[in-house]
């Protein structure tokens, strides 16, 4: 076993280059979901400096919206806006029902409350769209580009390359709207002090209600995706805290951070598991990217692109 792990992975990779290569990308667009769904959790943290427990129960309330619709008979496109609609209601709900009523409130506090919102999310969406495993089907085959196959060698699955393509313009456009804007440089003096950035004029209120509505659609997003991989279920909420190990990596306060780490998580669960699976008794992919969080919470706390926090005493 010990030769196994140590030498044979290597020798694989250098005998067969091009599934080496399959293996990366499908890791890397693996990556690029993680890190969409870790900016949800980013955001909420900026804007509270909490982590939000209820992020994962967002994305399946999000999914489950949008397959119910469109099991009603609603188009698609008017699904989704509805679903959106829906998650920009909830954001107003927490913000005036849960939020508003802890202001300057230990953040502990801040978190035992999402706790509450993820069960009653979970409930709340068993309780109106049932609990069995919706299939979803947005047209996009689960298939390898054939032609791109033939001439190259490489099969590189269509619904993947789609995912990330999606992902990565999310990402993008909300890197640029949290650190271009004015409501970018707002959410760290909220996070900071409550009271403080209320006395200098920032509008709390709506600052948490427009982050929670932006997670709440960055869920919907994911949500739809992981939905037409694995079946719109309750365990897409489970699915979603797998983006914890991306935020350990990246760090908490850091959108850059949440981009790479999702990347790097994606990448190595994947070659992990294709090269080490085996020696080590498989399943490396379920525990991985844990083991990878734990070393960092070790060595490096605050993640490769988090804020060090230095406290005098």
């Amino acid at each position: 076993m010990f030769q196994a792990f140590f030498v044979d992975p290597f020798v694989m990779i250098y005998d067969a280059p091009l599934f080496f290569v399959e293996v990366l990308v499908s890791g890397l667009m693996a990556g690029v979901m993680y890190a969409l769904v870790a900016l949800g959790f980013v955001l909420i943290y900026k804007a509270s400096g909490v982590f939000n427990f209820a992020q994962g129960a967002m994305v399946l309330f999000a999914a489950l919206t949008f397959v119910g619709l469109w099991e009603l008979g609603v188009n698609p496109w008017l699904a989704l806006i509805l679903a959106a609609l829906v998650m920009i209601g909830v954001a107003f709900t927490i913000e005036r029902v849960v939020l508003r009523p802890l202001v300057n409130q230990d953040p502990i506090i801040f978190f035992m409350a999402t706790i509450g919102i993820t069960y009653f999310l979970d409930g709340f969406g068993q309780t109106i769209w049932g609990s069995e495993v919706r299939p979803l089907d947005i047209g996009i085959p689960n298939e390898p580009f054939m032609d791109l196959a033939e001439m190259t060698g490489l099969y590189i699955n269509k619904f993947d390359v789609f995912s990330a393509v999606v992902c990565s313009l999310l990402v993008a456009l909300l890197a640029g709207f949290f650190t271009k804007t004015k409501i970018g440089r707002a959410l760290r003096a909220v996070a900071d002090d409550h009271q403080a950035a209320l006395s200098v004029g920032i509008p709390l209120k709506t600052i948490w209600t427009i982050v929670w509505s932006v997670a709440g659609i960055v869920g919907l997003a994911a949500g739809i995706l992981w939905g037409s991989k694995l079946g719109v279920q309750f365990t897409l909420a489970l699915i979603a805290f797998k983006a914890l190990p991306v935020l350990i990596l990246g760090g908490f306060t850091s959108i850059p951070g949440a981009i790479i780490g999702g990347l790097i998580i994606g990448s190595g669960e994947k070659i992990a598991e294709v090269y080490w699976g085996e020696a080590m008794g498989g399943a490396i992919e379920d525990w991985f990217a844990y083991v990878v969080a734990l070393i960092f919470l070790l060595f490096r706390p605050q993640g490769l692109f988090g804020e060090k926090i230095i406290e005098r005493v």
